[in-house]
């Protein structure tokens, strides 16, 4: 993977903080800034997915269709009634 240079500001007491914590995991800082984007990458996308998931559930069954699982759920009860 070929690496790309960049440069960004930062508030001084964040700056700080990297540093220490850089110190402290005994990696560069250009290393902790990676790990910490692709955190922050794969929370994000961990997010949308969820947004996703959950939209398509969101939706509460339509009268036809508790109807159905109604008849469904009785329908088992006869077939397995009596087997335990």
């Amino acid at each position: 993977m070929e690496n790309i240079k960049t440069a960004i500001s930062l508030n001084k007491s964040l700056f700080a903080q990297a540093n220490l914590l850089a110190r402290k995991l005994k990696v560069s800082r250009s290393r902790l800034f990676v790990i910490a984007l692709e955190d922050f990458i794969r929370e994000q996308e961990n997010r949308e997915l969820l947004a996703k998931i959950n939209a398509v559930y969101e939706d509460e069954p339509n009268e036809d269709e508790k109807q159905y699982r109604r008849n469904a759920r009785k329908s088992h009860r006869r077939l397995v009634e009596g087997q335990w």
